[in-house]
């Protein structure tokens, strides 16, 4: 019985050290990842840094075209306002990124429920009056963390809404208050 609980105990410690090594090896990458710039970064960095656009309103049908395939900008619609993530989330928004269903989008519905489903993401008009209170703030907080990294572009226009006229040298950056 000795011969055999001596076999098992030496199969076990292989098998905890090799367990052991994979765990740290794990580790390693994992914070060589963390500690390293990451690719979205990194592809910024590459991409060229696309001009300003000029402050301008949208109905769904314009903003649709920003979407980074059919348009090098890529606009993304939060809580009625219009934002370009072209030059700081390109990565994030563009054709290759995770969130690019919300590219040429209104994402308000999206951000609200925390849903990347078709249903969230709507083809028309959505007012967002059936939004309960939790959905209302989570999206006011993605709307503060838009304004903050983002450049402010419009509005997003109700379908019998006209765009407002703005000079021609207002250019998208902060918010207006």
């Amino acid at each position: 019985m000795d011969d055999s609980s001596s076999t098992m105990t030496s199969a076990l410690n292989v098998v905890g050290v090799s367990l052991c090594v994979f765990l740290f090896a794990g580790s390693l990458y994992v914070l060589k990842n963390w500690l390293s710039p990451n690719k979205g970064e990194e592809e910024t960095e590459t991409r060229k840094k696309l001009p300003k656009m000029k402050r301008q309103d949208f109905h769904l049908s314009q903003l649709s075209q920003y979407n980074g395939k059919d348009n090098e900008h890529i606009l993304i619609a939060v809580n009625f306002k219009v934002f370009d993530v072209s030059n700081r989330g390109g990565h994030l928004y563009g054709p290759e990124g995770p969130y690019h269903c919300f590219a040429g989008k209104d994402a308000s519905r999206g951000l609200a429920t925390m849903s990347l489903d078709n249903e969230a993401i709507k083809d028309d008009f959505d007012d967002l009056k059936d939004l309960n209170v939790s959905d209302i703030n989570q999206l006011q907080e993605w709307e503060n963390q838009f304004k903050e990294k983002y450049d402010y572009v419009g509005r997003l226009l109700r379908p019998d809404e006209q765009p407002k006229d703005y000079s021609e040298t207002e250019e998208s950056s902060g918010f207006p208050e």
